[in-house]
Order: structure tokens, then C-alpha cells, then sequence
């Protein structure tokens, strides 16, 4: 008995703490948890080998251009070759994709909304420029290698 009550004192400020370090989601964005395979910032989403269902259904093949801490992000680098679930922030209007239809593998959309790119740049210069920004707060590897 004399162990059971700090027991339950730790177990509450190790929950509270827990808490504490979870950023809030601001109101246009979401918290998603996705599995996929990593190659420098991108990220590309993999079909989940536990077949488990992830926290939103997103396209297999669907990229991602990963930002956070950079310990994190070094972390999930070191992994590259393997299938890993990254959890974090995206903006709820990044969610669904590009729109539009795909012509050309990809690289050109016919009425997939307003230009991202500035008028008289350089378009699609940058191989990451329409891609959605995942926020990563943490990951966890899923053990299987990534598909070519």
C-alpha cells in the first residue's frame, strides 16, 4: 500500500506533462498520424503494414514536405528505407490535395485552383513547391522496407 499512492502521484505528473508538451492545433489545421517512407524532407505515403487504419484516409503516393525540430527530423532521416508513421500538424485545406485533373505525370494541373507559384517566375522549380507542409511532432517506425 505504502507504493501504490507515489505510484499514482507519478503516473498523474507524468499524464499531466504529457499533456503540456502536445502542441494546441490551431483552428484551420488538423493533427494527423500517416504511414509512409521519408527521403530527405519529403515524405510519401505508404499503405500501413499493421493494415491498420490511420487517423485520416489519405492517397497512397501522396507527398509531403516535412518540417519541425530539427532532432526530430535527423531521427526520422537516419530511418530513410523503412516505413514509418509521422504524426503532426497540416493545414485542413491541404488535406484533400491538389485539384484539378492530372495531366503529364503530374506536373501540370487544368483547374486545380489559383497558381502557387509567383506570375513571371520560374514555375515548378523547386521539387517540393506543391507539396502540403506536415509539421511533425513525433514518429514511430512500422518495421518493413520501403517499396521502389
Amino acid at each position: 500500500m505504502k507504493y501504490v499512492v507515489p505510484t499514482l502521484i507519478l503516473v498523474a505528473v507524468v499524464g499531466v506533462s504529457a499533456q503540456e508538451t502536445e502542441k494546441k492545433v490551431p483552428k484551420d489545421s488538423t493533427r494527423i498520424s500517416i504511414p509512409g517512407c521519408s527521403r530527405g524532407s519529403a515524405f510519401v505515403v505508404t499503405a500501413s503494414p499493421e493494415a491498420e487504419r490511420t487517423s485520416t484516409e489519405i492517397a497512397t503516393g501522396r507527398r509531403f514536405r516535412l518540417t519541425g525540430q530539427r532532432s526530430l527530423l535527423n531521427e526520422i532521416k537516419a530511418h530513410e528505407g523503412t516505413i514509418i508513421e509521422v504524426t503532426g500538424i497540416i493545414k485542413k485545406s491541404d488535406l484533400n490535395g491538389p485539384g484539378g485533373i492530372s495531366l503529364g505525370g503530374g506536373r501540370v494541373r487544368i483547374g486545380g485552383g489559383p497558381p502557387q507559384d509567383p506570375v513571371g517566375g520560374v514555375v515548378g522549380n523547386a521539387p517540393q513547391s506543391g507539396n502540403a507542409i506536415l509539421d511533425v511532432e513525433g514518429w514511430r517506425p512500422l518495421g518493413e522496407s520501403c517499396p521502389h
